[in-house]
């Protein structure tokens, strides 16, 4: 089975996560797909391989080399988005891309138009799998797992491909930020690993975002109108106070490269209570703290204002830029870059504007970065992957394998 057809099949499952659930995995659609993906490497010829309660799936390629090697790892995630249906998505293959408009949907009028995202010019003569128009995809990370494993099913045809030890993971519930939470580092027993998670091809990222979460609660105080004269607190009007503060050119919609943000996500309330979640991102450190202390102050003064203090705030952080357990293993990027090089691509090394499962295990004492799957604007229904990059990536975890025991 090629990376493509790998792809289709794991995309006709639906396993979108629930951040609502306390189950780990979230969604049964999740270790449905854990199961088919460890009979798959059992049948493929990987070694040790397990599927354990919470749905992580481990498993070992041996080393084929005589001499001592580092022991490499390669991870990526079953879940998808909850920001979009992943149920019965229903792919289409546009062979040979002409540079058009490409209809999704015809009924409904929905286009994937390079007028709206011109990236798809550089992939003109490739062969481009889309939506239908009414679902995500799931490349992110579904394309990241079919690519390991095609990689490891091309390791072991072709053993004159010298190569140390492989580790590969695939974990639930990244999307919603518990990918790493159970996942046993010592079991797993790499020196350092790559996540199969980035967009383009050539992406290469060491250094992802500060982020933190801010749960607002306001506590109002419904009385008639027409009686409420310096009686009544109205919680939604706070809550519209608190939004209408925050920085306008500090949203994700006016922020990139190195910029931070403030990303209103949620807004739930009547009269007598609103709640409010907030995304706090920076890559800086400090800055990232001033966020935090902004609305802290914000939230501080709108209780000095009011006598019943109808404002409680609570941050929760998430997880931390990776970039300074990664520096001082610099020749892991430098590995990646090499093994890109030599295929042919030219490395795209910037940061990561969100976090993947590298930015947490890279503080469990486990280094790493984060290579490109191939996809193109995730969780939505525009999201599409050049077949030619899910390729490349496959290319690519094969020329780490090999490089690393130079």
């Amino acid at each position: 089975m090629n990376v493509v057809d790998r792809f289709l099949e794991y995309v006709s499952i639906d396993t979108r996560s629930d951040d609502q659930s306390e189950e780990c995995p979230s969604t049964s659609g999740q270790m449905f797909l854990a199961r088919l993906l460890y009979d798959e490497l059992k049948r493929i010829g990987m070694q040790e391989v397990e599927v354990d309660d919470n749905g992580y799936v481990m498993a070992t390629l041996p080393s084929n080399f005589d001499g001592k090697v580092p022991v490499i790892g390669f991870i990526a995630h079953m879940d998808t988005s909850p920001d979009m249906s992943g149920k019965n998505v229903k792919p289409q293959i546009v062979k040979n891309y002409d540079g058009r408009d490409i209809i999704l949907d015809k009924k409904n009028n929905i286009i994937l138009k390079p007028d709206d995202f011109p990236e798809l010019i550089k992939y003109i003569g490739q062969d481009i799998i889309t939506t239908c128009g009414h679902t995500l995809l799931g490349a992110d990370d579904k394309a990241g797992i079919a690519e390991i494993v095609s990689a490891m099913e091309f390791l072991i045809q072709n053993p004159s491909v010298k190569h140390g030890k492989i580790r590969v993971c695939f974990t639930p519930d990244e999307e919603i930020g518990r990918g790493a939470n159970k996942f046993d580092i010592r079991k797993f027993g790499a020196d350092f690993a790559y996540t199969m998670d980035g967009g383009e091809i050539g992406e290469l990222e060491y250094e992802n975002f500060n982020a933190a979460v801010a749960l607002i609660e306001i506590q109002g105080r419904n009385v008639h109108p027409g009686y409420a004269f310096k009686k009544m607190v109205n919680s939604i009007e706070i809550a519209g106070r608190i939004i209408s503060t925050l920085p306008v050119s500090e949203s994700p919609a006016h922020t990139k490269d190195y910029d931070g943000f403030y990303h209103v996500i949620s807004v739930n309330g009547e009269v007598e209570k609103t709640e409010i979640e907030i995304l706090i991102r920076d890559f800086d450190e400090e800055n990232f703290n001033s966020r935090k202390k902004y609305l802290e102050n914000l939230v501080s003064k709108i209780n000095e204002e009011i006598s019943i203090k109808p404002v409680k705030l609570k941050i929760e952080d998430q997880y931390q830029n990776m970039r300074k357990q990664i520096e001082p293993v610099l020749h892991v990027v430098e590995l990646a870059k090499k093994a890109m090089l030599e295929s042919g691509i030219k490395p795209i090394i910037r940061p990561i504007r969100g976090g993947t499962d590298g930015a947490r295990l890279s503080y469990m004492r486990l280094p790493t970065p984060n290579i490109f799957a191939g996809g193109h604007n995730f969780h939505g229904r525009y999201e599409f992957i050049p077949v030619q990059s899910m390729q490349k990536a496959v290319e690519v975890i094969v020329k780490i394998a090999e490089l690393a025991i130079n």
